[in-house]
């Protein structure tokens, strides 16, 4: 089969389109005939070692698949030949076909496409694990969401605004707002040209948001935290500027705010359980119209590169895939 590998720490420049042996379903595992691949700020650090899984070279990048299955192993039970599925895998995702245990696997509803699976449940299941689960999002509140134009971000928006939050959208381009706008958002912030503490004042009537949704970190994180509400909730889901912000302990002192970390991935291998009933909400809102997952771009497998670089280079709204 084809597949993309990483054969050295680096760039996306430095991956490599090869054909590789095909992989077989041992006892436990599926395997899936893949027709999309998410791409995702994560595969652009895991390439250049800057992730926190590291994985042993050479190896495939791509952590969340939809596909058909192909073949099933031993003891498998749930899951037959030729059943639609997503995954979330951690490597391996950019390639024709992938080998998984079977409990990795997650039914997608006939009225799913493939390109929307795959770019499903990383974005939608961090953004519902950090606004739901841990940010205690409720109907009322005030959602301030950095980097809104995002895979994460666009699902952030339109999760909050699903569960009846008003929702301040912040992004580096007007361009970018507009398709905030167009997913809900209430209000909008252009960080690049706007003071961002004046601008979420004058949107919040001074009070601030009482939810930060942060993927960005960077030179943003005080300034917005100093914004935040009285009980504020300040989410830190990861760091796409590139540089991890130190905080200031005083100032959720002073706010009598709470910095909470998400970190989905963990959640989803911990408690399997609480990670299916979300997915089952995710497909829910997703059949009612209350979530649109906006893919703006499709890769074929051999300009992967390119969809790793348009990614590093923020050039991305929504999400994008990869199709073998």
């Amino acid at each position: 089969m084809r597949a993309i590998v990483c054969a050295a720490w680096g760039g996306p420049e430095t991956l490599q389109h090869r054909e590789i042996a095909d992989p077989v379903a041992r006892e436990g595992e599926v395997v899936i005939r893949i027709h999309a691949a998410g791409v995702n700020f994560p595969d652009v650090l895991i390439i250049q070692k800057k992730y926190q899984v590291q994985p042993i070279l050479p190896f495939t990048p791509g952590a969340e698949v939809a596909g058909e299955i192909e073949a099933v192993g031993d003891g498998v039970t749930d899951f037959k030949i030729g059943d639609r599925v997503l995954a979330l895998c951690s490597t391996g995702g950019f390639a024709e076909k992938i080998a998984l245990n079977a409990h990795l696997c997650v039914p997608i509803p006939d009225h799913v496409p493939y390109d929307v699976a795959a770019g499903f449940i990383l974005a939608f299941g961090t953004s519902h694990h950090a606004l739901i689960d841990r940010g205690g999002v409720k109907q009322g509140d005030t959602v301030l969401v950095l980097g809104a134009a995002g895979g994460v971000g666009l699902a952030a928006v339109e999760i909050a605004k699903a569960r009846g939050a008003k929702v301040i959208a912040a992004a580096s381009s007007d361009a970018k707002l507009v398709i905030c706008r167009e997913r809900g958002a209430d209000a909008t912030i252009n960080y690049s040209t706007e003071d961002l503490r004046a601008a979420i004042k004058t949107h919040t009537e001074g009070r601030g948001p009482d939810v930060i949704f942060d993927p960005v970190g960077g030179r943003f994180a005080e300034p917005a935290f100093r914004s935040i509400a009285w009980r504020g909730r300040y989410l830190v889901i990861g760091f796409a500027d590139g540089e991890i912000p130190s905080l200031p302990l005083n100032l959720p002192l002073l706010k009598g705010a709470a910095v909470v970390g998400v970190f989905w991935g963990e959640f989803a291998r911990r408690e399997p359980g609480n990670q299916i009933a979300m997915m089952q909400d995710l497909f829910a809102m997703l059949q009612n119209g209350q979530i649109r997952p906006l893919i703006s771009k499709a890769y074929p497998l051999a300009e992967t590169a390119q969809a790793l670089q348009d990614m590093a280079d923020r050039k991305v709204t929504g999400k994008i895939v990869v199709v073998p």
